[in-house]
């Protein structure tokens, strides 16, 4: 099986192969996913300033079985299915120019065409979300970069906009929240390299620094006129909490603006889904749970409608009950994000774990 792992360059070995390609700011390709690397190509790198990239691991296996359905589960399956919610879905031409757009950003922060650049992307999720009237969530599906910094960007500024659609937010300001999402890390471009790309953990004057990086990126786009205050303010506070405790101000609950409420959910929960140097990822609902647990933290509306709006278990998944049965999710509830209606795919018994007492005691494993 084929695995990703996250690597500092000055650690790859010839022979690796390198599980995404790497592009110059003119968005051309100088090393293919899956190339092997030499000697030469990670010196190439290094030169470059790529400090971390994913490389492959594992081998190809064919693929498993699949798993068999009696006739009374798929009869109970084509009764109940039910379509999910709208997803966000971005094409392949808009994933190439939003991730030719975010590199031009954080590569170019002192640019005049940051302005342009940042209002093209926010353009083109807001079309995209849109288009097909999305108003759900699956972030298995946001696929934009391989590259943490701009993958992240874009995936906080993507589900920021569509939890906003959710709030009913207006037009202007669903994009204006996207704007403030790709550019909420954008301090980090200030933040040393020793510091942004350690493998370990942080020690206290190193996090002092990265605590800065709110800072930094609103001192970067303040004076731009063209960023209404909303926009600043949502980079400046994405890492503040309601109780007061987080940075870089420890600004309290009715002094935090409402973008940088939604933003701090969602980057947490993008946050905790991506591996990182100095961590493995959590699952997505390890990470919806830690979420719902953070309730003196992060604003309840906020979190509230980001859960509403996530599908964590899109319908036709395959899941694993905690009674040791296979079951296929046929319908979604967004009261119940960790609890859908499933069809046990041998007894053909239907659980409807959100809304079925006698289903209480069954969890998906």
């Amino acid at each position: 099986m084929i695995r990703r792992k996250y690597m500092r360059t000055r650690e790859l070995k010839p022979g690796m192969r390198i599980d995404h390609a790497v592009l110059d700011r003119m968005g051309r390709n100088l090393v293919q996913k899956g190339a092997e690397l030499s000697e030469y190509v990670i010196d190439s790198l290094l030169k470059l300033g790529v400090m971390s990239v994913y490389i492959q691991e594992g081998e190809y296996e064919p693929e498993e079985e699949k798993i068999p359905v009696s006739l009374a589960a798929q009869v109970q399956i084509d009764k109940l299915r039910t379509d999910d919610r709208s997803k966000v879905t971005l094409s392949a031409s808009v994933r190439k120019r939003v991730a030719e757009g975010i590199q031009f950003i954080y590569s170019n922060t002192e640019s005049k065409e940051l302005v342009a650049a940042t209002d093209n992307i926010a353009n083109d999720l807001l079309r995209t979300i849109e288009s097909n009237n999305a108003i759900a969530i699956d972030i298995s599906a946001l696929k934009t970069s391989d590259e943490y910094t701009f993958k992240h960007s874009v995936d906080v500024a993507t589900m920021a906009m569509v939890v906003a659609k959710k709030v009913g937010l207006p037009q202007k300001q669903i994009r204006e929240i996207g704007v403030s999402g790709l550019l909420h890390d954008v301090g980090k471009t200030k933040v040393p390299n020793e510091i942004l790309n350690k493998p370990g953990r942080l020690d206290d004057e190193e996090f002092k620094v990265m605590r800065q990086h709110p800072v930094y990126g609103y001192d970067i786009i303040k004076n731009k006129k063209e960023f209404t205050p909303a926009v600043t303010l949502g980079v400046l506070q994405h890492h503040e909490k309601t109780n007061g405790k987080g940075y870089p101000m420890g600004t309290s609950a009715d002094k935090i603006c409402p973008y940088a409420k939604i933003l701090t959910v969602v980057d947490i929960y993008d946050a905790l889904v991506t591996e990182r140097p100095y961590k493995s990822a959590f699952s997505q609902r390890e990470a919806i749970e830690m979420i719902m647990s953070m309730t003196t933290e992060l604003d309840m509306s906020a979190m509230q409608n980001f859960l509403e709006s996530m599908i964590l278990y899109p319908v036709d998944t395959v899941v694993e009950l905690s009674n040791g049965e296979k079951a296929k999710v046929v319908k979604n509830n967004p009261n119940y994000i960790l609890r859908p209606v499933v069809v046990g795919m041998e007894s053909g018994t239907v659980f409807d774990l959100g809304g079925d007492l006698s289903c209480a005691n069954i969890v998906i494993q």
